[in-house]
């Protein structure tokens, strides 16, 4: 009896132990020591590490409590026990150094990132021959403080075409003419432009900025200064649009697949397209045409993706390396980027940041972001097959987008929780991170929330205008050696 007691004991402190060192192995694995950062890049006076201070950081980003400074009294006591004590003990200090070094710690641990991501991938790096990047934008509350109004708040707000012409058509219910019931000012917010593979359902990239920020410009930054593998193709909405844009994309050897609508006008040299279902067409604005400019030879598709109609453009002109299915499969798979979000702002709860000072809410978003694409590579990690081995019949059927960010959030926590407690050898961490799958179920009801009014405000997004090309135009394009893409 004694005996089986003290078996037990000792299975007990195995796992325990056991438990520790996977966690430990997994921040090791994320953010190894003694690679990512030299001395040079640091203030010579710091007492804490760069690699440990970032997985304090990824710890604390990775806590369910209501406070930042709870998050972090969390994360010192994780940290001791797992014994990662090189690290800022103040609260203070830890968001000093953080607002510090932000674009250090973020050029270096996105290169991990996407380093490893890579050799996690297997299958799901590229689709046929692409590596499918989509893009989009969105916004977070801030806490309304004099500091984060300053910063994040537009100084033209109210003043556009959209509020104009809401305010005349509402004239009668303003309600700045009712002195007892004034309109809030408005809300602080920072926006966020995300990159995001599609195959893996990562977030590849992103940028900060204040509410008024341009997406558009957010994505041409980062084309400029991210890293792209061969073979890139972007998806966006019908907000990434124009000449300007698009010929960025093409600049950097890469392409592109995009919704249009009535903002766009387009050329053609043969007869009516849109009647055809599509073709090769031409983007060459007035002004670009008349300063000598290259035009844009692309390719539009009209196609019909669930009970909508849409016409999408492409910068792959050859069918067969992008036919028409494919193009309707890769638009779908660009709506992940909004699931992406929406974790981010329920599951993660960053729909309202905490910090109260601008630079420390752009911190707290930033670590928000990178800590969530952390857990999701470490379940992807546990859930992709490995490719020197025979799948079974689940394995081979598996998808990304079967991996759940709640389920994965929940795991880690936990283990997070129970370190100095007992944890089964068939329940730790990586065996719950390997479960972390959506609920499959067939459903068979609408899911639209039945309480979401209809905006009126909102107008059709409406077809692409196609000309053919006039006599002038068409002098104009002889005189110029068209510039095919790719």
């Amino acid at each position: 009896m004694a005996r089986r007691k003290r078996t037990e004991r000792s299975h007990r402190n195995r796992a325990r132990q056991s438990n520790k060192k996977l966690f430990n192995a997994l921040l090791d694995w994320l953010i190894p020591e003694g690679e990512l950062f030299t001395e040079g890049l640091f203030h010579g006076n710091i007492k804490w590490k760069p690699e440990q201070l970032a997985q304090q950081a990824v710890i604390w980003s990775w806590q369910d409590t209501r406070n930042v400074t709870d998050a972090f009294d969390q994360a010192i006591e994780i940290g001791e026990d797992l014994g990662v004590r090189n690290v800022a003990k103040t609260y203070a200090s830890f968001m000093d150094a953080l607002v510090r070094y932000r674009k250090t710690f973020s050029l270096r641990l996105s290169r991990q990132f996407r380093e490893i991501s890579e050799e996690v991938a297997g299958r799901f790096w590229r689709d046929d021959e692409w590596v499918l990047i989509g893009f989009d934008g969105s916004r977070v509350t801030t806490p309304r403080t004099a500091s984060n109004e300053k910063a994040f708040c537009a100084p033209n707000y109210g003043r556009g075409k959209t509020a104009k012409y809401r305010r005349k058509k509402t004239k009668a219910m303003r309600r700045r003419n009712n002195e007892k019931n004034k309109p809030y000012p408005q809300v602080p917010q920072i926006w966020i432009t995300m990159m995001w593979h599609m195959s893996l359902r990562l977030p590849w990239a992103w940028r900060l900025a204040p509410s008024n920020a341009s997406e558009r410009d957010h994505v041409v930054e980062m084309l400029g200064q991210e890293e792209f593998p061969k073979n890139t193709l972007f998806c966006g909405d019908a907000g990434f649009v124009g000449y300007g844009f698009w010929n960025n994309i093409l600049a950097a050897g890469q392409n592109f697949l995009v919704r249009v609508g009535g903002n766009v006008h387009l050329l053609s040299e043969k007869a009516d397209i849109k009647r055809l279902g599509g073709g090769i067409v031409l983007c060459w604005p007035k002004g670009k045409m008349d300063s000598g400019a290259m035009p844009l030879r692309l390719r539009l598709v009209h196609v019909k993706i669930g009970k909508t109609k849409m016409w999408l453009l492409t910068s792959v002109l050859d069918r067969t390396k992008l036919p028409n299915k494919k193009i309707i499969k890769y638009y779908k798979m660009r709506w992940g980027v909004e699931v992406e979000y929406r974790g981010l702002k329920q599951t993660v709860d960053k729909q309202k940041l905490r910090c109260r000072n601008s630079s420390r809410a752009y911190v707290e978003l930033d670590w928000s972001i990178r800590a969530m694409a952390f857990a999701e590579l470490i379940a992807l990690r546990e859930q992709i097959p490995d490719d020197n081995k025979r799948p079974t019949e689940s394995e081979a059927s598996y998808d990304t987008k079967h991996r759940s960010l709640a389920n994965t959030m929940r795991a880690m926590r936990k283990c997070m929780r129970n370190l100095s407690k007992y944890a089964h050898p068939a329940d730790d961490v990586l065996i719950q991170l390997s479960r972390a799958l959506v609920q499959r179920y067939n459903n068979r009801t609408d899911k639209r929330a039945r309480y979401r009014p209809k905006n009126l405000d909102k107008q059709p997004l409406g077809e692409p205008t196609v000309r053919i090309l006039n006599s002038e135009q068409r002098r104009k394009l002889r005189r110029i050696p068209l510039k095919l893409a790719a």
